[in-house]
């Protein structure tokens, strides 16, 4: 079992960028940020296949992703 299975989105070490945690070069940032846009373009796969075949992780998942507009 990978390490990384049970991660979200991003990794630890990609937190630790984008945060601004991580001494790299902005070259090396621009490069985390395209490879989590690509994963964002899978996740807008995922999403589609869980509103279709599994309304309750769908609805599970909107409700992570959309906290802060309820609270508004």
């Amino acid at each position: 079992m990978a390490d990384d299975q049970y991660r979200g989105l991003l990794t630890e070490r990609e937190r630790e960028i984008l945060s601004g945690d991580a001494d790299v070069s902005d070259n090396y940032r621009y490069r985390v940020v395209s490879r989590i846009r690509t994963k964002m373009d899978a996740l807008e796969d995922d999403v589609e296949v869980l509103e279709e075949h599994h309304e309750g992780l769908y609805e599970e998942l909107q409700d992570i992703v959309c906290k802060d507009d309820r609270d508004e």
